[in-house]
């Protein structure tokens, strides 16, 4: 295993950021809340993925969860009423610009739950590595909640329109070995040889050319770029859905462990003929 140290200058509460020749590390650490991110949190992530960015003896960054049983499971519902909160929602926005634009390849390592928020993080990685036990998914047609940007538009561009579509409208949760199947991570192995395995690909990436692979990023996300200024657009739209009684309704059935009444919010025109009182 690497032997990693605690990047020189740094303190932070909510992640670990370490280093070792030629590799960063970013682990979200609160598993009392299944590595489920803050406010506080994206600001420390920021920070790190900036120094990682800009470091030039780092030719790799690693993104994880600390434990065994989540990699990231989004947005701690308890910081807002509804939904993301306005902090939230601005950090997390440029945490994404990070992961996408800094000079150099971004790794996932998985290692359990990646759920809603989390989810979008793995995705945006440049490759994944995925435990056995790992388990990915949507969540926020159930919670009042939704990414149209790069959750769900640059998803399509990973496993396709017909089953990002599912993912994101059903909510369902997927094995490692569905996502593997799917494209939604690039490799899986057993719990114990993930951290064993992703050295094996940090390593392998350093003896890569690094301007080739810079080069190459920027080439991979030109593809997608436009996602970027439609990210801002749709966390616009995002803050004022959460401000609605639906979106209200669909949290609260959620933390209260009961069925939505979803009834009263379908907006039925009234044609005559068609829709009946």
């Amino acid at each position: 295993m690497a032997q990693w140290q605690r990047a020189p200058g740094t303190s932070f509460t909510d992640i670990l950021f370490e280093k070792r020749p030629g590799v960063a590390r970013v682990t979200i650490n609160r598993p009392e809340a299944m590595n489920a991110f803050r406010s506080h949190t994206l600001a420390e992530m920021i920070q790190a993925l900036e120094d990682a960015a800009y470091d030039d003896t780092v030719g790799v960054v690693v993104l994880t969860g600390a434990g065994r049983k989540a990699f990231c499971t989004g947005g701690d519902a308890k910081e807002a009423e509804t939904g993301y909160s306005s902090e939230m929602l601005r950090y997390n926005g440029r945490v994404h610009a990070l992961i996408r634009e800094m000079p150099k390849p971004a790794i996932a390592a998985v290692n359990g739950y990646a759920i809603g928020g989390g989810q979008v993080l793995q995705q945006l990685c440049d490759l994944s590595i995925a435990s056995e036990t790992a388990s990915l998914g949507q969540a926020g047609p159930k919670v009042g909640s939704y990414d149209a940007a790069y959750g769900a538009a640059y998803l399509t561009r990973l496993v396709g329109e017909k089953k990002a579509r599912e993912i994101w409208y059903l909510c369902r949760r997927y094995t490692a070995a569905q996502a593997l199947e799917m494209g939604l991570v690039n490799a899986v192995v057993p719990a114990d040889k993930l951290e064993e395995e992703t050295d094996k690909w940090c390593d392998e990436l350093l003896e890569r050319s690094p301007g080739a692979l810079k080069a190459l990023k920027e080439g991979f996300n030109a593809m997608s770029a436009e996602i970027r200024g439609l990210e801002t657009i749709m966390h616009d739209l995002l803050w004022r859905y959460y401000a609605t009684p639906e979106a209200t309704e669909w949290k609260k059935a959620f933390w209260e462990k009961r069925p939505p009444q979803w009834q009263k919010f379908r907006r039925q025109e009234k044609f005559p003929g068609v829709y009946q009182d």
